[in-house]
């Protein structure tokens, strides 16, 4: 925090530049833009070589307006632009570096270009109040407007490159993606979460008929189970051939899932009666093996009946195993 305030206060506010540097932040802002735009068509391009065309292409209208900026700075200050940027200047949003924009939707990519957009017109508009020169001043205004109508460029260009079948399939992909990096990770962690943890933490429950201690042991074992599973996943695979994605995500998904499947059956043994908790922690397992079934019908396609008679009867089992094993 205050890094970002002894930053902010070593910019320069926008009044306080010449005309000569409003064109020259106009010029590398042009030129940011379209480099930005031109990263986000090579993170797309293998999955989604559409959209990715559709960045190609405002990255050339970019380059149109870059070009036009350097005639009009060439014809009133000669050839060399001053070296000024958006991070020399207040109030301009802080461009992300490209490693930390990988791997976003589709989705996302087009509202993050959306601000940029928004940012850049409101940027020309106040750069051409403080311009004298008409031809300079006529240029900033036709820019502002150049950048208000760049959703509609945008919709013409999305239009053009992803006709209605092209939506889809990249919907799809986006959706077999999704599934990849957090369902399939997810599913796997809840479900270890809440069936591998029911054995011990109802053996305990039953073998010492202490809540707190039950709880302690459900804690652990979840916990511990998150742990484990979380880096299992994200270790096993890179996500680069099998295009299952980010293993960090994956891990993430996986771990906090496997946790939150434990945690779900053993926060009732913070209730201090044995009994009272021990319903209400069998009630939430039926919830947790229901959801898990519908989670696999819902994303994996598996028949609801098929999937909860997996998961009910398995989760069942391993309950009474583990009651048993606590009452012997």
């Amino acid at each position: 925090m205050l890094t970002q305030l002894f930053s902010g206060a070593r910019r320069r506010p926008l009044s306080s530049l010449s005309e000569q540097e409003v064109l020259a932040l106009a010029i590398a802002s042009e030129e940011d833009d379209a480099r930005i735009y031109l990263a986000y068509a090579d993170q797309l391009r293998a999955a989604y070589p559409h959209s990715a065309k559709v960045f190609e292409d405002m990255a050339e209208v970019e380059n149109t307006h870059k070009n036009m900026l350097i005639d009009m700075h060439r014809r009133r200050f000669g050839e060399r632009i001053p070296l000024i940027r958006r991070e020399h200047v207040r109030g301009f949003l802080e461009r992300k570096p490209d490693w930390l924009q990988k791997n976003l939707s589709p989705d996302a990519i087009r509202r993050e270009a959306e601000l940029m957009e928004q940012q850049a017109y409101r940027f020309y508009v106040e750069a051409a109040k403080q311009t004298s020169d008409a031809g300079t001043r006529a240029l900033l205004h036709d820019l502002a407007l150049a950048e208000q109508g760049h959703e509609d460029i945008a919709r013409m260009l999305d239009e053009r490159h992803r006709p209605e079948e092209v939506r889809e399939e990249e919907q799809e992909t986006a959706h077999r993606q999704f599934v990849l990096t957090y369902v399939q990770p997810g599913l796997a962690g809840l479900m270890d979460g809440s069936v591998s943890t029911l054995a011990p933490i109802f053996a305990a429950a039953f073998a010492t008929q202490d809540t707190w201690q039950t709880f302690l042991v459900g804690l652990s074992a979840s916990v511990g189970a998150g742990i484990s599973m979380g880096f299992t996943e994200a270790a096993h695979d890179d996500g680069k051939i099998s295009g299952r994605g980010s293993p960090l995500k994956r891990g993430l998904a996986c771990g906090i899932m496997t946790a939150l499947g434990g945690l779900g059956h053993t926060l009732p043994y913070l209730i201090p009666n044995f009994w009272t908790a021990t319903i209400a922690a069998v009630i939430i397992v039926f919830f947790e093996l229901w959801a898990i079934a519908f989670i696999q019908n819902r994303y994996m396609e598996t028949p609801f009946l098929r999937a909860a008679f997996q998961v009910v009867i398995g989760g069942g089992l391993v309950l009474a195993a583990g009651i048993l094993i606590g009452s012997g």
